[in-house]
């Protein structure tokens, strides 16, 4: 497969992930039209903002998400199949590869039916699956009812049995979801008194995070991002790339160009500045889409990290990268778009250097693709604020690139000492590849856990992380070789020493194979599997020997009973802070005993796949008639968060008293120990003095 159909596939990926409830473009109006005979229409009438369509029944199979309608309810009897109204357009679509139909502005979608009984009323339920796009992003596939009752003339009106009408929930700003019900009479929402608590319920009317009970032991709720160490990280990888040989050989011969070329030294050097801000400039760019999207829909990176197909998708991309970089193909962008970029260069002057930049950033995606994606995925799959993140790796990267560019400009002579072009830079790759296959395993585990198949064991992930450390030590002392590989390969000191702490590296694996009761291989934590998904233990054995409870209203019951506080732990089962928090802060001697005693610990998996019960599953109103199903365990904890907590990042700690009162501000994020201890101990202390 070539890597742009592998990029469109990641892109499609981003774009469905985005929460339509957040961002709404397309409003719908439900009316049902009489048109005698006991034969009624049922009309769910559409309108887009300017830019936004949605597709048509009639899309052709392997493009987008065709609309589907459904008319049902009790004494209801369809006639016919749904038809579609509006002005319909069709054009090609290079992402797709074919056709698309698809409505603007406006459409209609009509369903005729009839009574069954025509002396009785009818309750009709009509339910529409769309998707909708815009020449940017396509938002999540997105499921609405609406319900209706046809009564005709002569029928008493009869209400709805409550019993098959769901709890409904107005959102009436993203962060804030209400529990409420309708009054009839007056066609009023109000909040629901949640004196009895319902398991439907989102929104506890008790918890009020603005004003906690005390004030003691609180900490900031955001989560600290280490961006700096993100910049880090991007610059290393940028000077890695630069080893490599897509980008290696043209150092010289580009920093010559600017300070040999040019009749004016002082202009060479100052234009070999400027090339080495735009290569800066242009990788900061590469960022900027992921602000777009985060501006529509905050939400979306931690669907992203969690969604069980996309982290399968990673997996394999992550083996293809490995396998350019062990040299088996070359991962390249169509040559049209280099082509481009390199003709744009004669436009001369500050364009011209603009795109000189351009052309070598296209070029050098051979090798620099796979670092690059590589830094994607670390920033998606495990943070809170990906696109800060993304803008701070990616301009790291570029600043390893416009430092080298722009210091060898200033210092010609310099040139000199690099080191010639070689077998060497195709050691870089190959030693680049082991570590693809390794990240690689990260991905296919975190969909693993969501799934929530436990399938690769704590300890064979470590196996298998020996076996490629292994694979990387053989290499580096020229046991085997790869196809750019010379055929009696030197082996340096340096891969000598390289493949030294490869043994030792491969040693420091080992002893996490070791059953043990504390943890171990801290480097790793948040990498590998949780300590209780092992084969030396079951993952129903708890976390360090402790059993959560996993639903919010079964904790306020056990609270209740046993008079402590409850411990909300808003976790995940593809989120590394949260193990990094259970391994390393929460199996220590002064904080696992509060825990064990001191408190009813409450882990609510907001990225849990499975169906609720029928009994459980809820709608949320969205205004104007429009209902959103909540069909999982992880909905229902995210939404459960969001509404009373305002947060939805992960792990996210709240101490409540057994009748739903917060007692110190909630804290967020991995954190040290003390301030761990801090937050727990002043919320127990204070819960037991006042009890």
């Amino acid at each position: 497969m070539k890597f742009r159909n592998w990029f469109l596939l990641i892109l499609l990926f981003l774009a469905t992930g985005i929460n339509a409830q957040i961002k709404n473009p397309v409003k719908f109006k439900f009316t049902i039209n009489e048109l005698g005979d006991n034969q009624y229409e049922a009309v769910l009438n559409a309108t887009m903002e300017s830019g936004w369509h949605i597709y048509s029944k009639d899309l052709p199979e392997d493009t987008g998400i065709p609309t589907s309608y459904k008319v049902s309810g009790k004494n209801i009897e369809l006639i016919g199949k749904f038809t579609e109204t509006g002005k319909k357009h069709e054009e090609f679509s290079e992402a797709f590869g074919g056709k698309i139909v698809f409505y603007s502005d406006a459409a209609g979608f009509k369903q005729k039916f009839k009574l069954k009984d025509g002396t009785k009323p009818g309750d009709v339920v009509a339910e529409i699956t769309y998707q909708t796009c815009d020449d940017r992003v396509c938002l999540a596939p997105n499921t609405l009812e609406f319900n209706k009752q046809v009564t005709p003339k002569g029928a008493v009106e009869t209400k709805t049995d409550e019993k098959e009408e769901p709890a409904k929930n107005s959102v009436k700003n993203p962060a804030v979801v209400e529990t409420v019900t309708e009054n009839p009479s007056e066609g009023e929402i109000t909040v629901t008194e949640s004196s009895k608590l319902d398991p439907k319920q989102l929104k506890i009317s008790s918890i009020d995070i603005k004003n906690p009970l005390t004030d003691c032991g609180t900490g900031s709720s955001k989560i600290s991002e280490n961006y700096w160490t993100y910049l880090l990280l991007g610059f290393i990888g940028g000077l890695i790339a630069l080893l490599t040989p897509c980008v290696f050989p043209m150092i010289p011969l580009t920093v010559s160009f600017f300070t040999k070329g040019n009749k004016n030294p002082a202009k060479g050097k100052r234009d070999a500045l400027i090339y080495g801000f735009f290569i800066l400039l242009i990788f900061v760019l590469l960022s900027v889409p992921f602000h777009l999207i985060d501006g529509i829909a905050g939400n979306i990176f931690n669907e992203i990290s969690t969604n069980v197909w996309l982290n399968i998708v990673f997996f394999i991309i992550f083996i293809f990268f490995a396998g350019s970089f062990f040299g088996y193909y070359d991962i390249t962008l169509p040559s049209s778009i280099a082509n481009k970029s390199s003709k744009a260069e004669e436009a001369g002057g500050i364009i011209g250097i603009f795109f000189m930049a351009l052309t070598l950033v296209i070029v050098s995606f051979s090798c620099t693709g796979p670092i690059l994606g590589s830094l994607l995925g670390s920033a998606i799959t495990g943070s809170a604020n990906v696109p800060m993140l993304l803008t701070f790796a990616l301009g790291g990267f570029g600043l390893a690139w416009a430092i080298v560019f722009g210091l060898l400009a200033l210092f010609p002579q310099a040139l000199q000492s690099l080191p010639k072009s070689g077998g060497w830079m195709n050691t870089v790759k190959v030693v680049l590849g082991f570590v693809e296959l390794a990240l690689a395993l990260k991905f296919l585990s975190k969909a693993d856990l969501v799934s929530k198949t436990f399938l690769i064991k704590r300890e064979l992930f470590i196996a298998i992380w020996i076996i490629v450390a292994i694979g990387l030590v053989i290499y580096l002392f020229g046991l085997i070789r790869f196809p750019h590989d010379d055929k009696k390969p030197k082996i340096s000191i340096t891969r000598k020493v390289l493949g030294v702490l490869g043994i030792g590296f491969v040693i420091y694996l080992i002893q996490g194979l070791i059953p043990s009761d504390r943890p171990k291989l801290q480097l790793l934590s948040g990498i590998l599997p949780p300590l209780n998904v092992s084969y030396f233990h079951d993952e129903k054995d708890g976390i360090l020997g402790m059993h959560p409870e996993h639903d919010f209203f079964k904790a306020i019951e056990i609270a209740k009973k046993e008079n402590k506080p409850i411990l909300i732990d808003f976790t995940g089962y593809g989120c590394e802070n949260c193990r990094k928090m259970e391994e390393f802060v929460w199996s220590q001697a002064d904080i696992l005993p509060i825990l064990q005693n001191d408190v009813v610990l409450a882990s609510l998996y907001v990225d849990d796949k499975e169906e609720l019960p029928e009994e459980q599953k809820t709608k949320i109103d969205l205004g104007d008639g429009q209902m959103k199903k909540v069909q999982t365990i992880g909905d229902r904890w995210s939404l459960f968060q969001t509404a009373n907590f305002n947060n939805n990042s992960q792990p996210h700690y709240v101490l409540l008293t057994p009748d739903g009162k917060v007692i110190n501000t909630p804290v967020s994020g991995y954190m040290e120990k003390e301030k761990f201890k801090k937050f727990l101990e002043c919320g127990v202390n204070y819960y037991k003095q006042n009890k």
